[in-house]
C-alpha cells in the first residue's frame, strides 16, 4: 500500500520504518526540513535500539522516504497517518492544535478516498473536531473515513513493540475503511502469513495478534485507560516500598512474590523514582481533565499523580539523610538523565526534576548517561556531564543512580568508593544490591529495600 505518516516524532518514525519494513512504500511529513533532510541521509533524531538499521535498508530498498511536501504524500496514499504531538496544556488538557493545523492542511490535498487514521492521542471528540474541518470541502464516507489507532510503543523496546504488537485496536464507524486497516496488518494477524511474502531484513513477526474493533470513542479511552493503569501500577508499588521500609520487608521481593499471580503479573512493579517520560503523565492528566470536564471526580487518578510527585521529594529526603542534611556546594554524581533505560529520550524525565530541586539547593552535579547527555544538555547545559561514569563520580559525597542501564551493575564499585570523597549512594531505580555495597563500606539507601 502507498501509504503516507504527517509527523517524524517518536510514534510516526518508529511506525513509517516499521510499515516500510512490511513491503509499502511510506512517505513520512514534517515541517522541519533540517530533520528531513537528516532522515533522508538515514540519521535518526533520537536513540532507539535497531531503528538505524531499519531506516537505512528501507531507504536503500526505496521503500521509505521523508519530505515536507505534504499535498503530494496525502494525494499519492491511500492510509494517512496523522502521528504528530499532544502535549499538555498548563491545565493538564491534550492540546491539539499540532492536530488541528494537519487537518487544515490536509483538506486541501484530498482527491480521492483516504482513510485517515489517528494514532497520536487524542481525547474523545477529536474526531468530531477533525471531521468539522474536512467536511466544509469534502464528504465523509465518499472523500474519506477516520479511524483511531492508538500505539503502544515502549521507548527503548518500540521496534520489537512494532512487529510483536500486544494487540491492534481499530476504532471507526466505516466497515470500508476499518477492512482496508485489516488489510494493511494482515501480517500480524494470519498464523499462515508467509514471511516469504516478503524479505524482511532485519525482524521477525509476531503471529495471531488480537485484533479489537470497536467504536471511536472506546478506541481513544483504551489508549488513555492503559496509560493511566500502568502508571497506577507504578504509584502502587511505590507505596508499598514506603511501607515495606517502615516493616523491614523488602519490596522486590515482595514485588516478585505477587507477580507471579497471574491475575496481577511482573510489568511496571519496579519501585523507584516514579514515572516520568512523554506518555504516562501527560495521558494521566488529560484523562483527569476529560473526566472533570465530565462532572466527574477522578479521585484515584489523582492519588496515583500525587504520589509520583512525592517520589521526588522522597528520594532528596534520602539524599539529604546521607549528607547531613546540607546539600549546598557539594558534589552530586548522577547516573542516568533520559527518563528511563535504553532511550536518549528527556522529556519529562523525573531524573532532570530531580536534579532541578538539587541545583536549587545549591549542590553541584556531575551527570553520566549512555546517550542521554546531549538532549539533556539542550535543557540542562549548566551543570557538568561526564562520558565516563567513574569520571561523574570523581571527588563526589554521594552518587544517585537514576536510571536502570544494565551497564551500571556492572561498574568496579570498590573503585569508585575510592574515587568518591564520601561513600553515599541513593539508589532510586534498585539496581544494585544492598548487602554488596554495605559490604564494600558504602551508606546505601533503596526504594523500600
Amino acid at each position: 500500500m502507498n501509504i503516507s505518516i504527517i509527523g517524524t516524532g517518536y510514534v510516526g518514525l518508529v511506525t513509517g520504518v516499521g510499515l516500510a519494513e512490511l513491503g509499502n512504500t511510506v512517505t513520512c511529513v514534517d515541517i522541519d526540513g533540517a530533520r528531513i533532510l537528516s532522515l533522508n541521509g538515514g540519521q535518526v533524531p533520537f536513540y532507539e535500539e535497531g531503528l538505524k538499521v531499519l531506516l537505512s535498508n528501507n531507504l536503500e530498498a526505496e521503500r521509505l522516504s521523508f519530505t515536507t511536501d505534504i499535498t503530494n504524500a496525502v494525494r499519492t496514499s491511500s492510509i494517512v497517518f496523522i502521528a504528530v504531538g499532544t502535549p499538555s496544556k498548563q491545565s493538564g488538557e491534550a492540546d491539539l492544535s499540532q492536530i488541528i493545523q494537519v487537518a487544515e492542511s490536509i483538506v486541501e490535498c484530498i482527491t480521492d478516498y483516504k482513510v485517515i487514521v489517528l494514532k497520536s492521542t487524542v481525547p474523545v471528540g477529536t474526531v468530531e473536531v477533525i471531521c468539522r474541518i474536512l467536511k466544509q470541502r469534502i464528504h465523509e464516507g465518499k472523500d474519506f473515513d477516520i479511524i483511531v489507532n492508538p500505539e503502544f510503543l515502549r521507548e527503548g523496546k518500540a521496534i520489537y513493540d512494532f512487529f510483536h504488537p500486544a494487540r491492534i485496536i481499530i476504532g471507526g464507524r466505516s466497515s470500508k475503511a476499518i477492512e482496508l486497516m485489516q488489510q494493511l496488518y494482515a501480517p500480524f494477524l494470519s498464523p499462515d502469513f508467509e514471511e516469504s511474502k516478503r524479505q524482511f531484513d532485519e525482524v521477525k513477526l509476531g503471529r495471531n495478534t488480537p485484533l479489537i474493533k470497536t467504536d471511536i470513542a472506546s478506541a481513544q479511552m483504551i489508549k488513555y485507560s492503559s496509560n493511566a493503569f500502568l502508571a497506577t501500577r507504578i504509584s502502587f508499588i511505590n507505596e508499598i516500598a514506603s511501607i515495606c521500609e517502615r516493616l523491614g520487608a523488602n519490596v522486590k521481593e515482595v514485588a516478585r512474590g505477587m507477580g507471579y499471580d497471574t491475575r496481577i503479573g511482573h510489568e511496571y512493579m519496579e519501585a523507584g523514582i516514579g514515572f516520568g517520560g512523554a506518555c504516562l503523565e501527560k495521558d494521566l492528566t488529560a484523562l483527569m481533565k476529560i473526566g472533570e470536564n465530565y462532572n466527574y471526580e477522578p479521585a484515584l487518578l489523582k492519588a496515583v499523580l500525587e504520589k509520583n510527585e512525592y517520589q521526588v521529594r522522597l528520594l532528596i529526603n534520602k539524599l539529604k539523610e546521607l549528607t547531613d542534611s546540607l546539600l549546598y556546594h557539594k558534589t552530586i554524581a548522577v547516573f542516568g538523565l533520559a527518563f528511563k533505560a535504553e532511550t536518549s529520550d528527556v522529556r519529562n524525565s523525573v531524573s532532570l526534576r530531580i536534579i532541578e530541586q538539587l541545583e536549587k539547593e545549591g549542590a553541584r552535579i556531575k551527570a553520566h548517561d549512555p546517550v542521554a547527555i546531549e538532549e539533556a544538555r539542550k535543557l540542562k547545559p549548566a551543570i557538568q556531564y561526564c562520558n565516563d561514569p567513574y569520571d561523574a563520580i570523581d571527588n563526589a559525597e554521594a552518587l544517585l543512580i537514576l536510571s536502570d542501564w544494565s551497564q551500571y551493575r556492572e561498574l568496579d564499585f570498590t573503585s569508585i568508593k575510592k574515587r568518591m570523597k564520601s561513600p553515599n549512594i541513593v539508589d532510586g531505580r534498585n539496581v544494585l544490591d544492598p548487602g554488596k555495597m554495605i559490604d564494600t563500606g558504602f551508606r546505601y539507601k533503596g526504594i523500600g529495600v
